[in-house]
């Protein structure tokens, strides 16, 4: 065998193993920022930070003014819907994410075809 004869047969070597590493590669995953698990907790804690800021707020304007708890049953409301304003928030951002990826992976596809 000549040394053209080996480099060729190398170089189709070398492809073939690149073609089968290729194949067996696992697909991307479309949830790679956060996970379903993470997703729910990140919008527990934003609900309860919500809720117990404005519990706080409440309970120390109505200990500062000596009224009953008016402000704190007032600013506990505000603060259940400041958290679920954050809440859906982030809930519209991994949507918007999870639809990008979608698309460049149906471009992608339209691409190879």
């Amino acid at each position: 065998m000549t040394e053209e004869d080996q480099k060729q047969r190398l170089s189709q070597l070398e492809a073939r193993i690149a073609t089968v590493k290729k194949a067996q590669e696992p697909a991307e995953r479309v949830d790679r920022g956060f996970s379903h698990g993470e997703l729910a907790w990140r919008m527990v804690i934003e609900m309860t930070a919500g809720i117990g800021i404005g519990f706080g707020i409440g309970y120390g304007l109505d200990y500062l003014f000596g009224t009953i708890p008016i402000f704190l049953v007032l600013f506990t409301l505000l603060g259940l819907a400041a958290g679920i304003k954050t809440m859906m928030r982030s809930a519209k951002e991994v949507q918007d994410k999870a639809l990008a990826a979608e698309q460049d992976t149906g471009a992608e596809k339209n691409e190879r075809d």
